[in-house]
């Protein structure tokens, strides 16, 4: 860029301009991240549960 004499360029807005076309993109990004950990979690623990609830029954199945 060449500088002119006189000429004092004192900010640059195109970033502030462009923080209200992103930040619903990435706060849309965060919930479904954030839903998605959530999810996995209960699923994970929903799981455990039924592996341990199979087990106690096979145990019993095992010894009249």
């Amino acid at each position: 860029m060449i500088r002119q004499e006189n000429v004092d360029l004192l900010a640059d807005h195109s970033l502030l301009l462009a923080i209200p076309a992103f930040l619903p993109a990435v706060a849309l990004v965060g919930l479904v991240l954030f839903i998605a950990m959530r999810d996995r979690r209960a699923e994970k623990h929903e799981n455990e549960d039924t592996r341990a609830q199979s087990a106690r029954t096979d145990r019993t199945e095992e010894n009249p």
